[in-house]
């Protein structure tokens, strides 16, 4: 493969593990331009005879022949995590870019070991944590680091999943096959949170197993510390309860702050409710950042009262306000257009080498490693 390859030059995908979340990610990569499903291999699914017909995609009996293939640049990995290492190092000595589903591995010396393959060999190695491209994310983002609110102080992810689609005998209730709940699951939520504000270290977690189950680990809850005694400790609790019927399958993410919190829903935020004192500059900042956001007020603030204290600090307020956006979307849509987001990015860095990329490799190898850490917390 050419290094400095023309953007027009078309990228050809291969895909291990086709099935019903990879029909649905396959189907926003390829609206990137000059991007060919070329072949699929490795199952014989209806999802997998469905996109080979769709697509024109040859369907292939051995991981070997779609690695070998001479047509294919980038193979996409959605198969369980047990899977992930031992698929990957085949593609990557073949010479072939990959994207993987989450987890990047089962452990970090797996994830190391491929990291290190591919940047031996100039390839990419990269774990679809995808929340990084959602505007949302981009948001909470810059609210923190502006401090608009204030210092942030404290935050919860809580995700009560469902669990009607995950028989007894799934592979998601297998450690030796997912990793657990903290590497299969929560390390999109891990690594949401080092975005925001940096690297973390796991004080506490805790594992609960099902009564009567036949050793079934249904829950699961950590706490991470953020920051140092120069710029402040933070706390932030992680749980996760696959307990759920599937129609009240919800999360909730809250971030609290000095002069007010933001509630988002979603394991992909796509709605927020943010409440608040502010003074007029700090509203006029808000609106710009959430644009057509609907302001509720809920008080006005006036006279001697427009100075508020806490945390031993003082500030003006006029108002009390509530906002809320993001609820006329279309998560599923938001979803997909952010599939397609990382799918390009990464598109990008193959015909450009050394451009920008929002998730790297690293990002896939420092989640896994805080799962695993709160995962072994647990157990001790």
């Amino acid at each position: 493969m050419e290094a400095n390859a023309s953007e027009d030059r078309t990228i050809g995908l291969g895909v291990i593990g086709m099935g019903g979340f990879g029909l649905f990610a396959v189907q926003q990569f390829l609206q990137t331009p000059h991007t060919k499903l070329v072949a699929i291999a490795g199952s014989k699914r209806e999802e997998a005879i469905t996109v080979a017909k769709r697509f024109g995609a040859e369907q292939l009996g051995s991981l070997e022949e779609l690695v070998n293939h001479p047509d294919v640049d980038l193979i996409y990995i959605a198969t369980p995590p047990f899977l992930h290492y031992e698929q990957s190092m085949l593609a990557l000595n073949a010479g072939k870019h990959v994207i993987c589903e989450k987890p990047l591995a089962m452990n970090p010396e797996q994830g190391a070991e491929m990291i290190a393959l591919a940047k031996e060999k100039g390839l990419l190695m990269v774990t679809n944590l995808m929340q990084r491209y959602n505007p949302m994310y981009a948001r909470v983002k810059h609210l923190i680091d502006k401090k608009l609110l204030g210092e942030f102080l404290h935050g919860y992810f809580e995700n009560y999943a469902g669990d009607e689609g995950l028989s007894p005998e799934h592979w998601f209730w297998d450690r030796s096959k997912s990793g657990g709940i903290f590497i299969e699951h929560g390390v999109h939520f891990f690594d949401m949170f080092a975005g925001w504000l940096g690297e973390g270290t796991v004080k506490s977690s805790q594992i609960l197993k099902r009564p009567d189950s036949n050793d079934i680990e249904d829950q699961v809850q950590a706490t991470v510390e953020y920051g140092d005694d120069e710029t402040g400790k933070k706390l932030v609790n992680f749980y996760h309860g696959f307990t759920q019927t599937g129609r009240m399958d919800r999360q909730e993410m809250r971030l609290v702050f000095e002069r007010g919190d933001i509630t988002l829903f979603e394991w992909v935020p796509t709605r927020m409710i943010l409440r608040c004192v502010a003074d007029e500059e700090t509203t006029r900042a808000l609106m710009d950042l959430f644009p057509a956001a609907q302001l509720n007020v809920t008080a006005n603030i006036g006279g001697k009262d427009r100075v508020i204290r806490g945390r031993h600090k003082e500030f003006e307020a006029y108002q009390q306000i509530e906002l809320r956006f993001g609820f006329g979307d279309e998560k599923q849509h938001i979803y997909s257009e952010l599939l397609r987001l990382m799918f390009r990015d990464q598109v990008s860095a193959i015909h450009y080498p050394g451009t920008h990329r929002i998730i790297r490799e690293e990002n896939g190898l420092e989640s896994l490693e805080t799962a695993v850490i709160a995962d072994e917390l647990a157990r001790q």
